[in-house]
């Protein structure tokens, strides 16, 4: 299917939902697993953001996003999308303000910086902290009470040994990856003893800025719930490495963050955990892209 058509094809769907786009606005981010994403102006010049699942599976996945994004507009200061439009066929909402600090290229499968990559602004780091401290802050029974999943930290060990083991089934783990995975988790030094409500898939492409790099806003709430307050770390880990994340960690301490003493250490072991994520959502998808990565990723 050529651009155009595929813009047409946005433009009718948007239609039979009661929005009126200009085709000519339309833009597309290819780079999302679950959603294909579009951008485009209504014809009073605002503009949007259409989500259209690429499977059916991820309908129910949206859903409970949806609870997500309603609950959460109640409770932060910092932006959340609102959605307006909430189908099997089509997610869409007003466009947030501000720009991701980071964009993926799919092509490269890389980054594409707005912010200053390797020396990011120290009110990056300070917003951002201040609102991690804000969403880790939410209250767990409210949380509950609208159909979050909430997890005790005994709960989250015991899932995720439950998910190793699993995955262990259908892929080859290298051997000293398996060992420390399972040292990981038999250490309760590692461990917090306290659960929070966390993003969950917390990178770059997720955190919207303004023009002074100062963070405004989170997207993408799929994987939203109550559990390990380090989880919304590890991306973190990844992208500016351990000395940036050891700094980061004492900003979220100093804004009121819940710490503990083998914090940095838990991140480090959660990071190395990833692969097991990505196993996951390849045993989700049967794509082969996604198989041949995680066969790599736990060799």
């Amino acid at each position: 299917m050529t651009k155009i058509s595929e813009k047409e094809r946005i433009m009718k769907l948007a239609s039979e939902h009661g929005l009126t786009l200009d085709v000519h606005s339309i833009e597309f981010d290819e780079s999302g697993a679950d959603f294909q994403v579009a951008f485009g102006n209504d014809l009073k010049g605002g503009p949007w953001v259409l989500r259209i699942p690429r499977r059916e599976n991820v309908v129910e996945v949206a859903l409970y996003e949806k609870k997500i994004v309603n609950f959460l507009n109640q409770k932060v200061r910092f932006q959340v999308p609102c959605w307006e439009i909430c189908t099997p066929t089509l997610i869409a909402y007003p466009m947030l303000e501000g720009k991701p600090a980071a964009t993926i290229d799919p092509n490269e499968k890389a980054y594409v910086w707005y912010i200053d990559e390797n020396d990011p602004p120290s009110c990056f780091f300070d917003s951002l902290a201040e609102v991690m401290v804000e969403l880790h802050g939410i209250d767990h029974q409210q949380a509950h009470e609208e159909g979050i999943k909430v997890s005790a930290p005994r709960e989250i060990r015991e899932s995720l040994a439950k998910q190793m083991n699993e995955v262990k089934k259908d892929f080859a783990i290298n051997e000293k990856l398996w060992e420390r995975w399972q040292n990981w988790l038999s250490d309760d030094s590692f461990w917090p003893q306290h659960s929070a409500f966390v993003h969950g898939d917390l990178h770059p492409g997720h955190i919207l800025v303004n023009e002074d790099h100062v963070v405004t806003g989170l997207l993408d709430w799929t994987e939203a719930k109550v559990s390990d307050p380090a989880t919304d770390f590890v991306l973190f880990c990844a992208v500016f490495g351990k000395e940036r994340l050891e700094s980061f960690v004492k900003k979220y301490e100093a804004a009121g963050g819940k710490t503990w003493p083998r914090m940095v250490e838990h991140i480090e072991e959660r990071h190395a955990a990833y692969p097991l994520l990505i196993a996951q959502f390849a045993l989700i998808t049967g794509e082969k892209e996604y198989i041949e990565m995680a066969k790599q990723a736990l060799a």
